[in-house]
C-alpha cells in the first residue's frame, strides 16, 4: 500500500544549502518514490501557521523508511542540518 512522507520545512540559510535539493530527489527516485508535492505554500484551513509543504509518495512504509535511512539522504540530512527547521512524517495510504 502507498506511503506518503510529509514534510513541513521553514528554510533558514537557503544560500548555504547547496546541491541539497539534488541529493534528495535523487535518493528519492532510487528508492522509487516521486514528489506529489514540493515547496508548497500551505494555505491553514485551522491552527498555527505552516511553512513550506512537501509530500513523497512510496510504494509502501517500509521503503519510505528504508530511503530515510539509506547513506544517500543521511548525507544530505548532513549537508540541511542547521540551515532548516525539518519535520518529517510518514502515513500509509489507507
Amino acid at each position: 500500500m502507498p506511503a506518503y512522507v510529509i514534510g513541513e520545512v521553514k528554510i533558514l540559510h537557503r544560500d548555504q544549502l547547496g546541491d541539497y535539493g539534488k541529493m534528495v530527489a535523487d535518493a528519492v527516485k532510487k528508492f522509487g518514490g516521486r514528489y506529489v508535492a514540493r515547496g508548497a505554500e500551505p494555505f491553514v484551513l485551522e491552527g498555527g501557521p505552516a511553512h513550506n509543504i512537501l509530500m513523497i509518495e512510496f510504494p509502501d512504509v517500509e521503503t519510505a523508511k528504508a530511503w530515510y535511512a539509506s547513506p544517500e539522504y543521511q548525507a544530505a540530512k548532513a549537508l540541511r542540518q542547521g540551515k532548516t527547521n525539518l519535520r518529517l512524517i510518514v502515513i500509509e495510504a489507507g
